[in-house]
């Protein structure tokens, strides 16, 4: 289990390094810069600018400085925002995104494992094909579309909640449900698939010879075994629900770091862009890592990989 580990770890720590290395390239390279803006500054003055971020080091040099202050947590100063460095506002920021995101994870989940354990006990039935054309609906509709139909229904119309801001719990609730909607439906798929198989297993078969009750069959007889592919999805799905609630904090919006991400990237703030993907990429592979971890702890098998 060790050697699986660090194998995991070391590619993880790869990926890593690789991530920040081609984001940090082509940052500079792409058109523009953080000191260009509508107004022309004097040449000494953005010259001075440079010179205060390093910009006029050749860039394997400012490569390297990056590099010397991310192994100490230093995330930078924003070229833009010049009142706090990138620590500060991810730190501001991290905290919303991480509520939107553990939220809708849970929602998805528990929504999820629900929707599929009702649809896997009635194969073929019309409770069956409806809950899955429902769940295929979900999986069709993007984020971006989701979002302000579900405004313009429960906000606008029936004025139930707020349609953005982040004062309050209900100002949480169209952006979690917005964000969760695709995943509840790719976990009811892959609960219901388990279901469905674990229902003609031995055990299965014996436990209802018993004459035990369809509660405790299913809850510790078919869900267990049903789940075993919802462990190596959760990686994905955490991954999945942390970049996509860039979209959704834009769409209600929310002050976590996906509205900073896109507004760094807007403004050429090349450090705030990089704090961002630092702290996304780090996030991502961390979750892949668990669901590795916890894949490996189930099965046996992955672990002599």
């Amino acid at each position: 289990m060790t050697r699986y580990l660090l194998k995991r770890l070391t590619f993880s720590l790869i990926t890593l390094f690789a991530v920040i290395t081609v984001v940090f390239f082509l940052l500079r390279i792409a058109p523009g810069g953080p000191f260009d803006g509508e107004r022309q500054l004097p040449p000494e003055i953005e010259a001075n600018l440079k010179a205060a971020y390093n910009l006029d080091e050749p860039l394997y040099r400012q490569f390297a400085l990056y590099l010397g202050r991310l192994v100490t947590g230093d995330l930078g100063p924003s070229f833009r925002q010049k009142d706090f460095d990138v620590n500060e506002l991810v730190s501001r920021g991290l905290p919303v995104s991480t509520a939107l995101g553990i939220s809708a994870l849970l929602l998805a989940v528990l929504a999820g494992m629900a929707v599929g354990t009702l649809a896997g006990l009635h194969p073929g039935k019309p409770l069956d094909v409806w809950l899955m054309s429902l769940s295929n609906l979900n999986l069709a509709i993007p984020t971006i579309v989701a979002g302000p139909v579900l405004i313009l229904i429960f906000a606008v119309f029936l004025r139930w909640v707020p349609a953005g801001g982040s004062g309050t719990f209900t100002h949480f609730v169209l952006p979690v449900i917005a964000l969760a909607l695709p995943y509840v439906a790719a976990v009811a798929r892959l609960i219901r698939g388990g279901i469905v198989s674990a229902g003609s297993e031995p055990h299965v078969t014996t436990a209802r010879a018993k004459g035990l009750s369809p509660g405790r069959i299913v809850g510790f007889h078919m869900l267990p075994t049903a789940s075993i592919p919802l462990i190596s999805f959760l990686g994905p799905a955490a991954a999945g629900l942390l970049t996509g609630s860039v979209v959704v904090e834009q769409i209600f919006d929310l002050p976590g770091i996906g509205r900073y991400f896109v507004q760094g990237a807007l403004a050429r703030d090349y450090t705030l862009v990089m704090g961002v993907v630092v702290v996304y990429s780090t996030a991502i592979l961390l979750f892949n890592f668990l669901a590795d971890v916890a894949y490996g702890l189930v099965d046996p098998r992955i672990r002599a990989l």
